[in-house]
């Protein structure tokens, strides 16, 4: 009798349901055959994630998720995905959880490191930016990030990128090659999960996305039999 199958749930903090099934598909091409990929998004809330107020709402959700998840019938997810580039209530659900939460900034930095030098980040809003080097620094990657680049393309852009928002993110792309000397690129919203060879293509580098970085790191953390600790800062938070 074969085992059971490993079960990631990704989490578009966002109530684009385009966008939702984008995530979820290339969770599953990532994991591959044998692995059980969910994708959620709340009902009500925010349709996309470009503020700090947006981000708060997020955090919420994220949480909310992982608790219906885990108090659900049947068998718990082995791992969690925050589909959100700006890693919303990162912290707060590693409390939740002892089953593996990534974020898919921090999954795809440090995937950045591993197949270059120096990274990018190709993000949507100019706006979000301040986020993005916040993160940079928490994660410390302030040494490899060389730069970050706003296409100024709206996240729900991204439900179904046209020729017109795919050249822009393209031309981001491309002078963070040539001006930053980025020998990667770490694309900065998970609607843009389904532009990765596009864009390799055109820059000439690696180029990571986090949904799929974040997949495989969990896949990684699940088979090794790695969980959250749960001492200190990541203790179950007070009933």
């Amino acid at each position: 009798m074969s085992a059971d199958p490993i079960r990631i749930q990704l989490i578009n903090p966002n109530t684009s349901v385009p966008m939702t099934e984008k995530i979820r598909a290339t969770g599953q091409l990532v994991a591959g055959p044998g692995v059980s990929i969910t994708a959620v998004c709340p009902s009500k809330g925010p349709s996309s994630i470009e503020s700090h107020t947006e981000e708060i709402l997020a955090a919420q959700a994220v949480v909310e998720a992982i608790g219906e998840a885990e108090r659900a019938s049947g068998p718990s997810p082995d791992a969690h995905v925050i589909a959100c580039f700006g890693d919303p209530g990162l912290d707060a659900a590693r409390e939740t959880t002892g089953a593996p939460v990534l974020g898919i900034a921090e999954a795809a930095m440090h995937a950045a490191t591993l197949v270059g030098r120096h990274f990018s980040v190709v993000t949507t809003l100019d706006r979000t930016l301040g986020r993005a080097e916040d993160l940079v620094l928490r994660y410390g990657f302030e040494r490899a990030c060389v730069g970050l680049r706003a296409a100024e393309v709206p996240v729900l852009a991204l439900e179904e990128a046209d020729a017109d928002a795919v050249a822009v993110i393209t031309g981001s792309a491309l002078a963070a090659v040539r001006e930053d000397r980025a020998d990667v690129i770490v694309l900065g919203c998970a609607g843009m999960t389904d532009l990765c060879q596009t864009l390799a293509e055109a820059t000439g580098v690696p180029v990571i996305d986090g949904v799929a970085a974040s997949v495989g790191m969990a896949l990684g953390l699940v088979r090794m039999g790695t969980r959250t600790s749960r001492l200190r800062e990541y203790a179950p938070p007070k009933a």
